[in-house]
């Protein structure tokens, strides 16, 4: 059964496809060769048009061009020619005067007005008006060379093993003709053009497989059929693949040719799921509403009442814009019959602007938003896909953006969605916009000559953001009608930087500037205890107070940096030098405390003493739930030091290198160590020692990223007891580890490695040609690779032997009461076993567990020219099962695929 299915869905999508690319009843293939392209240099004899015929009746020519021309008549009904026809040929021309037939030999070619014609042998009958051309055999390799290539006006150019041409009436025959035309492929038998608005067929077969006949894998093979313009008719046609007929066909077909996309019924395919019974899967239409829009709709269906629908809206306007609109919904019954089903709910929108379509304007749109148990429920609408499966948030963003030309403002605004689908929460901004203004130097004029004075060095900026939030909302309450009058947050924050940098002593590099910062809310918050509450056993309640309020804060800073140079140099060895760069910076930070009562930003909520407990007090911003918070309580006067390092190597050339070019080879590329002293703290001014730090080794093949920090104070445990159990509790002191010949302690370190090595890594690098970079690609480039990101699977590069990537990571945490780490491998890549045998892997090991993670996968890729077949298996964990998929590589036929799947809601133990 799903054989005879097969074939009549490859039967009925062959043919309409071969209507809709059937042009003026002459189909054509784009070949890599086509039309012979003549080099001026090396082929200058045969571009040397018209040299009189050769004399004298069945005498061979010695030369390798002759110009054959007839007389030219101007009126139609007296059965001349209009134009003159060209014949050349590389090898040898001979001509027989008397019969006015030229022959031609060796890379022959013959123009008649828009018609061209290559071939290995050209017969030209003057009287006739007849053109033969054939290939021949290659004396040496046997093999069959020069085949004929014709093109008829901007028609794309046909090959064929032979044919026959009338040049006067334009009517022809071929034998074995090979030709394309949008993706479907029409080979072998015979085609004989009728007129210019009709082409008969024999025994061809239409596929979609680009091998000519006799190697092509599979297609439709028309007995007899007739191409027109308005539509085509067909006789008896079967199935053949790999060379062998199928006792399947149809009679005889008739069917309409229309000039735009053809709407259509999307057949499904049958199976079975061991929780939801019986199924029809994507069961749809396709619907070609015009040439800027289509639209696919989906369904499928299961036995136990269990289904999904989807619906998908693509829209592309050249050089304006383009995207796609997605609307899924499923209900699926995993629990005991009787049980309610679980409703489910996607949307997806991609939109984005041609940059040229509105130069100063964009806008785009990247939407994923619905239930947070959308992706686990309806595995066959997120593809299988394990990374789909297994996220944990959604996340989308709608925004425009206008610059204004000539001036130095720029506006932004934007929705955005944010969800967690462990907590089942939403955040939304409904919308966020900012206005910005760009540095500019209020003192400073544009026709200034000379240097500038120091007043005009000052530059000020400016920005505005504002937004309507609400902040972590639970599903089940986000369409409630009080939601938005009780959750929404709103706020606007001002930001005004002033700047002033300047050089002095020709090597330092000063800076100063104020930052002012004030934010304007909508509503604040008040907290207070209930009469009789426990202290720490009972939270405080939290009220919002509308009405207008604002804030405020500002930072003073003020710093000095310089550079110093040391170079220790070695005479012996390949090493010339080692330089190291050190860049200290000094800078001096003031900000007042803004937690002071006087400002009013900060409240005490105190409870009522009760017997025998006494009173509990908590301090508490009142713009701490508020979008943009408010000013950070706390004097800050102090100073700040940072110690930046960069260390390389000068290396002698190697002996193969001509330039004598010395070589820099990165040893440490930046290590930067920080920290800060607040003098108007009470105590422990210091702050922790920070480090970070990077650099590549191996030639830059392999990087390497580190930080952490270091806490000089010391650290004493206490213990306590609360309900019956020992707690440990520190207590940091004012005294310096160091103070008691102890090094700082380390509080935290990270450590990540990452490589990606693939076969040409330890190759020179080529540079890279035109239309190969993100930069350079064209508009049908671009289009590719979207499909290619929509559905990574689908394309598989055969041309990389193998590929891995490795990134290591490393994390430490300690608290002094305990610690924690974690110490992860992943490694994903590719390794092709033969030129048509690929396998994908991708893996995480814990070295802490000991174990490999359960999101191990495996893919097979095996290229069958015409079709791909690929093997998805996940072998253990929760989500483990296995895809196998037969399918068509022609984009035309993507729903032209069997597909043989384990899914992971089928294994024992699913809820």
């Amino acid at each position: 059964m799903k054989l005879v299915r097969l074939f009549f869905l490859l039967a009925f999508v062959l043919t309409v496809n071969m209507i809709a690319s059937a042009k003026k009843g002459y189909h054509s293939i784009a070949f890599r060769d086509t039309i012979i392209k003549l080099d001026s240099a090396r082929d200058k004899k045969l571009i040397q048009y018209g040299k009189k015929p050769v004399a004298g009746k069945g005498k061979k020519s010695t030369a390798a061009t002759v110009a054959n021309t007839t007389k030219n008549d101007t009126t139609p009904s007296a059965g001349g020619l209009k134009s003159i026809v060209k014949a050349v040929a590389e090898d040898s021309t001979f001509v027989d005067n008397e019969n006015k037939i030229t022959y031609l030999y060796g890379k022959a070619r013959v123009t008649y007005e828009d018609f061209e014609l290559d071939a290995e042998y050209i017969r030209l009958d003057e009287k006739k008006h007849l053109i033969f051309a054939s290939g021949a055999i290659d004396p040496r390799t046997r093999r069959h060379i020069g085949r004929p290539l014709s093109k008829s006006g901007t028609e794309k150019p046909v090959a064929s093993d032979s044919l026959l041409f009338d040049y006067k009436t334009k009517k022809g025959k071929i034998w074995n003709p090979a030709s394309e035309q949008e993706g479907n492929f029409l080979s072998g038998g015979q085609a004989k053009r009728l007129n210019e608005e009709e082409v008969a067929y024999r025994n061809v077969i239409f596929s979609t497989c680009d091998l000519p006949y006799p190697d092509t894998h599979f297609g439709v093979v028309i007995t007899k059929g007739i191409g027109q313009k308005n539509r085509i008719i067909s006789g008896p046609a079967y199935l053949e693949i790999a060379g062998v007929p199928l006792p399947l066909g149809i009679p005889f077909g008739f069917f309409p040719k229309p000039n735009s996309r053809s709407s259509g019924v999307i057949l499904p395919s049958f199976g079975e799921d061991q929780k939801l019974g019986f199924y029809l899967r994507n069961l749809g239409y396709y619907m070609a509403l015009n040439d800027n829009i289509d639209l696919t709709t989906m369904a499928t269906l299961y036995s136990k009442g269990s289904f999904e629908v989807n619906t998908n809206a693509r829209y592309l306007k050249r050089y304006k814009y383009g995207g796609s609109l997605t609307l899924s919904y499923g209900s699926h019954n995993y629990g005991l019959p009787g049980d309610p089903a679980a409703k489910d709910f996607n949307i997806t929108w991609n939109h984005s602007q041609d940059p040229n379509a509105n130069p100063g304007t964009t806008f785009s749109a990247s939407v994923n938003a619905g239930t947070s148990t959308f992706y686990s429920n309806s595995v066959n609408q997120s593809g299988y896909n394990l990374e789909s499966l297994t996220r944990n948030t959604l996340r989308s963003s709608i925004s425009y953006g206008k610059t204004w030309a000539n001036s130095p403002f720029n506006l932004n605004v934007s929705l955005g969605h944010s969800q967690d689908l462990q907590q089942k929460t939403v955040t939304l901004e409904l919308p966020t916009f900012s206005f910005n203004m760009s540095t500019l130097s209020p003192f400073d004029s544009k026709d200034r000559v000379g240097e500038q004075k120091w007043y005009q060095k000052i530059t000020v900026g400016y920005s505005l953001v504002g937004t309507n939030k609400l902040n972590n909302i639970p599903e089940s309450e986000l369409f409630k009608s009080n939601t938005f009058a009780k959750r929404l947050q709103n706020g606007l924050q001002h930001t005004i930087p002033v700047a002033f940098n300047s050089t002095f002593l020709k090597y330092f590099q000063f800076n100063t500037g104020v930052n002012y910062t004030e934010r304007w809310y909508l509503q604040t918050i008040n907290k207070s205890f209930q009469r009789g509450t426990v202290a720490g056993q009972v939270v405080p309640i939290t009220d919002t107070v509308p009405g207008f309020s604002r804030n405020y804060e500002y930072t003073l800073s003020a710093g000095v940096s310089t550079k110093l140079y040391g170079i220790v140099p070695f005479k012996k060895g390949n090493i010339q030098a080692i330089r190291h760069v050190t860049t200290p910076s000094i800078s001096f930070n003031y900000r007042p405390d803004f937690g002071d009562p006087s400002y009013g930003y900060y409240r005490t909520a105190v409870s009522s003493a009760t017997v025998p407990y006494p009173y509990y007090a908590q301090r508490y911003s009142i713009y701490e739930q508020s979008v943009y918070g408010g000013p950070s309580a706390g004097k800050q006067a102090g100073i700040g030091f940072s110690l930046d390092n960069t260390i390389e190597a000068k290396v002698k050339p190697k002996s193969t290198d001509t330039s004598g070019t010395s070589r820099k080879v990165p040893i440490l590329q930046g290590l930067t160590l920080s920290t800060f002293y607040n003098f108007a703290a009470d105590s422990l001014k210091l702050s922790n020692i920070n480090f970070n730090g990077h650099t590549s080794i191996l030639n830059q093949k392999v990087n390497l990223n580190f930080s952490g920090s270091f806490d000089p104070y010391v650290t004493l445990v206490r213990d306590s007891i609360s309900n019956g159990q020992l707690i440990h509790y520190i207590r940091p002191i004012n005294r310096y580890r160091w103070q008691d010949g102890r090094f700082p302690l380390l509080r935290q370190f990270n450590f990540s490695m990452s490589s990606s090595l693939n076969s040409s890594t330890f190759k020179p690098k080529a540079t890279p040609p035109p239309g190969s970079t993100l930069q350079t690609m064209t508009a049908d480039q671009a289009q590719r690779l979207a499909l290619i990101n929509g559905d990574p699977g689908a394309y598989i590069d055969f041309n990389v032997p193998w590929n891995i990537s490795l990134n290591y990571s490393f994390t430490y945490a300690n608290n002094i009461v305990n610690s924690s780490s974690s110490n992860t491998l992943m490694i994903s890549g590719d390794v092709s076993l033969t030129q048509k045998w690929k396998i994908q892997y991708n893996t995480t090991y814990d070295f802490k567990a000991g174990k490999i993670s359960d999101a191990t996968s495996f893919a097979i890729y095996r290229d069958l020219h015409c079709w791909d077949l690929s093997i998805q298996w996940l072998p253990f964990g929760y989500y483990k099962s296995y895809n196998v998929t037969l399918k068509v590589k022609a984009s035309i036929l993507q729903d032209l695929k069997l597909s043989k799947r384990s899914d992971y809601t089928n294994n024992p133990g699913f809820y």
